[in-house]
């Protein structure tokens, strides 16, 4: 006779009485009686929940104390661990190459248009000049995502004070030229209709080594050849500026465009080039390529930042390759740990494997409970690696704690981007690989044997 069940609360139960039954025969409910194993077989295929997850959950939140719960937690701390570290290391990588991009960007802007150099760098003291076009500058500001076009000079020089000499980059920039949020800097160039301002700014750097400070005058020697072969001018410190890179700040001062005009003894409308600074650093390319191709003609040339110091983006790359590897390594510690605790979870469990097969639950089934805690495990490594994560986050950007050597990494402290598909990416694939390599050690359950694990003493 079919066993009757009338409602939820009595397929648990009859499932709680096999349990307990063991191999006991039991009512079912109509006079008649049922053996034990018909009796479990139906209740459990009976219960309309997913009896794997049941379990796990049980399980789990029967772990109180015990050898059992001492390894869970350790799997939880160690999933945790390794998640965090992902995490934290996505976020300086991602920091650190904005950071340093935006230095870059902020002095030298994201395209240059120029005269051609084999090399593509911006050493073009001694180059032939251009024609300031004005309906070429224009054009240029019209271009899709470019934000300001801004002319610019770069001769060689050698400043002085107090007996010291520094040679020296001077940038000639009008009044259009703005750092951005990169560069730390104070004091500006003072700019004026009638004349070339007599105003330089200097790097902290380079004012330190010469011991001047804002406020104070420096005396800029240039070499032009031919009949004057060194011009002399006294020129104020007006400002300064710091941007933590040494390759910038101890060669690169900013003064008057129309200066080194009078200097080379060029027109008002010989430049050496245009600086581009555009919305959104990933355009550079297109930008370029539109102006390559539609604007500007040889001898005249096109040059991103990145191209111009190749040398420093592929640093930054670098260092990306090192997050990738930190987090292959912490992904296959994640893994290993939750393996090692997930099978040591079964062999202790193998009384409850015994029972359950003694009661007709399948394989697949008891591999699930096994796979449901190893789920539970993970997302609560998982959650606790978040909170770990980002509330460090949060204490380096608001609080600086990590420092960092500024000569070898451009930046006082560790600098923190938190990209939140990057986030989500670590927690879903941390989940879902410790979930499916945890098949393997699910395997053991085949092993274990009914007859030699519940024997009554």
């Amino acid at each position: 006779m079919a066993v009757r069940v009338r409602n939820y609360s009595e397929k648990v139960q009859s499932a709680k009485n096999v349990a307990f039954a063991g191999m006991a025969d039991v009512a079912d409910g109509t006079g008649g009686w049922q053996p034990a194993s018909t009796v479990a077989r139906s209740s459990l295929h009976l219960l309309p929940l997913n009896l794997s997850l049941f379990i796990a959950r049980r399980y789990m939140a029967a772990q109180k104390g015990g050898f059992s719960s001492f390894i869970i937690r350790l799997a939880i701390v160690a999933t945790s661990l390794s998640v965090a570290v992902m995490i934290m290391a996505l976020a300086v990588v991602s920091g650190f190459k904005e950071a340093i991009s935006d230095k870059l960007f902020s002095f030298m802007g994201h395209v240059q248009v120029r005269t051609y150099n084999q090399t593509g760098a911006e050493n073009i003291g001694f180059s032939e000049p251009i024609y300031a076009d004005p309906e070429l500058k224009k054009q240029l500001q019209g271009l899709e995502h470019v934000q300001n076009v801004a002319p610019f000079i770069i001769r060689p020089a050698i400043a002085q004070a107090n007996s010291l000499l520094e040679g020296v980059q001077l940038k000639g920039v009008d009044n259009s030229y703005r750092f951005g949020e990169g560069i730390k800097s104070e004091g500006a160039i003072s700019f004026s209709d009638s004349d070339y301002s007599k105003d330089i700014v200097l790097s902290r750097t380079m004012a330190n080594r010469m011991n001047v400070k804002q406020g104070d005058t420096v005396q800029v020697n240039f070499f032009t050849g031919g009949d004057m072969p060194v011009r002399i001018r006294r020129l104020r410190v007006a400002g300064l500026y710091h941007s933590g890179m040494e390759e910038m700040d101890k060669t690169y001062a900013l003064c008057d465009i129309r200066l080194l005009q009078r200097i080379a003894g060029w027109t008002a409308d010989s430049i050496n080039g245009f600086q581009l600074t555009l919305d959104n650093a990933t355009q550079a390319n297109d930008v370029a390529a539109n102006i390559h191709f539609n604007l500007i003609e040889p001898p005249m040339a096109v040059y991103t930042t990145v191209e111009t110091v190749q040398f420093i983006f592929d640093w930054l790359a670098f260092q990306g390759v090192n997050s990738t590897v930190l987090i292959i390594i912490m992904t296959i510690v994640a893994v290993i740990n939750l393996g090692a605790a997930l099978l040591i979870l079964i062999v202790d469990r193998a009384p409850m494997i015994g029972l359950l097969k003694a009661l007709g639950m399948p394989y697949d089934s008891m591999r699930n409970i096994f796979l449901g805690i190893s789920g539970i495990v993970a997302g609560l490594g998982i959650l606790f690696g978040n909170i770990l994560a980002l509330g460090m986050c949060f204490l380096q950007l608001n609080y600086g704690i990590i420092k960092l050597p500024e000569a070898s990494y451009y930046m006082q402290y560790a600098p923190i981007k938190v990209i939140w598909w990057q986030v989500l990416a670590v927690d879903a694939g941390t989940l879902v690989l410790c979930v499916f390599c945890m098949w393997l050690p699910t395997l053991y359950i085949r092993r274990v044997q009914p007859a030699r694990v519940l024997q009554f003493r």
